[in-house]
């Protein structure tokens, strides 16, 4: 696979509203290894190499343990994550998957249990972000280097 445009470099302005997004998204208040984990799922979802890649990394700088990060791909089938992790993560492929899922009642629900109604507002700007980095890095071919 050869990358593509550099998306970084084509489209100064683009980036910087990009990055400036991320930023925004960063600092409204929602726990760094749950934004972590979000990120992480996505990114699984979307097959997108690179961000799974700098996700894990950021994942264990925010305290991820080993163990979570490799089970959150099957964090249904663990107990390893709190109700609210679930509930974020639920809403993660929920929204992800807009298409399919069509964002049902019940991942509603749980996201309401356990978020505030900003919190989920901010939550699904997060998982906003995600999917939009993944679309430019998967679009455009951007690589995991060494």
């Amino acid at each position: 696979m050869e990358p593509r445009i550099d998306f970084y470099t084509a489209s100064p302005e683009g980036f910087k509203t990009m990055l400036a997004f991320e930023a925004a998204v960063s600092k409204l208040g929602l726990e760094a290894s749950l934004l972590e984990l979000v990120r992480l799922r996505a990114s699984q979802i979307n097959g997108c190499a690179f961000c799974v890649d700098m996700h894990v990394s950021d994942a264990r700088k925010a305290g991820e343990t080993e163990r979570r990060l490799q089970t959150v791909v099957v964090w249904r089938e663990t107990t390893l994550f709190t109700p609210r992790e679930r509930a974020a993560l639920a809403w993660t492929e929920a929204l992800t998957r807009i298409a399919d899922t069509h964002a049902p009642d019940a991942d509603y629900l749980a996201l309401t249990q356990h978020f505030s109604p900003k919190e989920a507002v901010d939550l699904t700007l997060a998982i906003n972000s995600i999917n939009s980095w993944n679309r430019l890095a998967i679009g455009f071919r951007k690589l995991v280097s060494e």
